[in-house]
């Protein structure tokens, strides 16, 4: 059997008691450890400060009377205040670190009854760290009855042994990953991974998050249920203020971000808190934020760092605890590149960034974003409206298919619902209110869906797209956009040839696709990367 080794504070109230016998019917944490026959402890390290070495030297000389063969080792640990938790930790961490520990050979206890509760803490959470290689102990008095040696339990830090634990934490993980989504049951693979990640860092880091995607991805929504997850485990307190930073232009940018005085320029006759100051507390989502001028970036960055800034016209800085959230549809590296963002600024916001794919990245969500769509205009209209068969597969057979530009993305998505469930007749939308809808959509995109000649430029090069006449550039155009929107060669073949197919016994749409490529060089890992 491994050797038992205990680590723990002597107990400078509840060790202490009267020098004569009557100290035997009394429950002495520190002695009662080693009185246990279900508990055999063969070393005991007894942490104390110099003000109770004589009330230690005594506890050693009845624990040896009671249990000869443990061998107690005192330790000398002085607090200059054992109620500063960073001074407390930090020299409990010395101790652990400068220790000889032989996990082989020997168990480890660390006895959490004694000591300060701030002791108490570091010890629970240097051992949760595994600086102390061994699990908790923790003893206390038996109820109704004389028993100097009370009851003991030994608690395992390691909350993978315990399958009932373990299932309790998967459940609530799922169900803030599920509250970011809105309760929708999303199928993308890769937008659910993120969604989890995202979930992992809203609860248990302050740092800024970047969210990035084209417009309509849903990164205010995504925001906002970021604030209302991280409420609900209570990290914020403070409000959830947004703000589209495109719209802030001129002077009053810096004063509806930073506040002004009254009288800092003309039209200023009243004090003015400013959206950060709003958001203590709270989270700030700054919307479009790359869309900010030189000077607002330089004291955002001063703001996040330091949460002090300095309003329009005043002499005084002020403060604001506030967790910040950015978003944006540009690419705020290249933005970098080319001077329109700080580079500290990026550097500050790129900790954690997360890029929400466009809808027709992420076609097989169309389905349960239907439902909700449905859900949005029942509560808000008040009217339960939902699809017939026929109807809702026609939807979705043409809005998960590539002629679905899906140009708005979610908003696209938002809007056709609100005006299928509008215009449908009591309540059921039918087949000719989906035809009509998907002519809407189509003429809706019209006109938007071609690639643009820097596209084609990016493909081919300069060189070769001016030997390229305009009416291939118009076909090359429109087969690029339907293999960026199709899931494989196959697929687009499919969509392209889709009518000639239906007149040949047999087709290789891949294998025409491919070779039409190769005419310009060009092939199917290139043109969808």
């Amino acid at each position: 059997m491994k050797r038992l080794t205990v680590i723990g504070f002597l107990g400078s109230t509840l060790d202490a008691s009267k020098f004569d016998a009557s100290r035997w019917n009394k429950w002495r944490p520190s002695v009662a450890v080693t009185m246990h026959q279900d508990l055999r402890v063969d070393r005991f390290v007894l942490l104390h400060g110099t003000p109770h070495r004589r009330l230690a030297e005594f506890i050693i000389k009845d624990i040896a009377s009671v249990s000869p063969e443990t061998q107690v080792e005192p330790r000398l640990l002085d607090f200059t205040d054992p109620w500063d938790f960073e001074e407390v930790y930090g020299k409990l961490l010395d101790f652990a670190q400068g220790e000889v520990f032989d996990p082989d050979t020997e168990d480890y206890l660390i006895h959490i009854a004694t000591g300060t509760h701030v002791a108490q803490i570091c010890l629970f959470l240097l051992t949760e760290a595994r600086y102390l290689p061994g699990r908790l102990l923790q003893t206390q008095p038996s109820r109704g009855s004389i028993n100097p040696a009370g009851t003991w339990a030994a608690i395992d830090l390691d909350l993978s042994r315990y399958d009932s634990i373990a299932t309790r934490f998967a459940v609530a993980s799922a169900d803030s990953a599920s509250f970011l989504k809105s309760g929708i049951d999303t199928r993308n693979l890769a937008f659910n991974h993120m969604i989890d990640e995202i979930e992992h860092v809203a609860s248990r880091s302050r740092a800024p998050v970047l969210l990035m995607g084209p417009t309509g991805a849903g990164k205010s929504l995504l925001a906002r249920r970021i604030y209302e997850l991280k409420r609900l485990k209570h990290q914020v307190a403070g409000p959830f203020v947004e703000v589209n930073c495109a719209t802030l232009k001129g002077d009053s940018a810096m004063s509806a971000l930073f506040g002004h005085r009254k009288g800092a320029f003309t039209g200023a006759a009243a004090d003015r808190a400013g959206l950060l100051r709003t958001a203590d507390k709270g989270m700030l989502f700054l919307d479009e934020i790359g869309e900010l001028g030189a000077d607002e970036q330089a004291m955002i960055l001063r703001a996040i760092e330091d949460k002090r800034f300095l309003p329009v016209g005043a002499d005084k800085e002020v403060g604001s605890d506030f967790q910040l959230i950015a978003g944006t549809n540009r690419d705020l590296g290249q933005a970098v590149a080319s001077g329109a963002c700080r580079e500290d600024l990026y550097a500050r916001l790129n900790l954690w960034t997360f890029t929400l794919p466009g809808l027709a990245s992420r076609r097989e969500d169309i389905g349960p974003n239907l439902d909700y769509e449905l859900d949005r205009f029942a509560e808000r209209e008040g009217e339960r409206v939902s699809f017939n068969k026929e109807a809702r597969q026609r939807y979705l057979a043409f809005g998960t298919s590539p002629e679905a530009l899906w140009l708005g993305n979610f908003r696209d998505l938002a809007a056709s619902v609100t005006r299928m469930a509008t215009l449908s007749p009591r309540g059921r939308i039918d087949l000719e209110c989906v035809e009509s809808e998907i002519l809407r959509l189509k003429r809706l995109w019209s006109g938007a869906s071609g690639q643009s000649d820097d596209d084609l430029v990016d493909l081919l090069g300069a060189e070769a797209l001016a030997d390229v006449d305009p009416f291939d550039r118009v076909q090359l155009a429109e087969t690029i956009r339907i293999c960026r929107s199709s899931r494989s060669l196959s697929e687009a073949g499919r969509h392209l040839f889709c009518v000639s197919r239906a007149k040949r016994s047999s087709a290789n749409d891949a294998d025409r696709l491919r070779k039409y490529l190769a005419r310009f060089g060009l092939d199917w890992a290139t043109v969808v990367a």
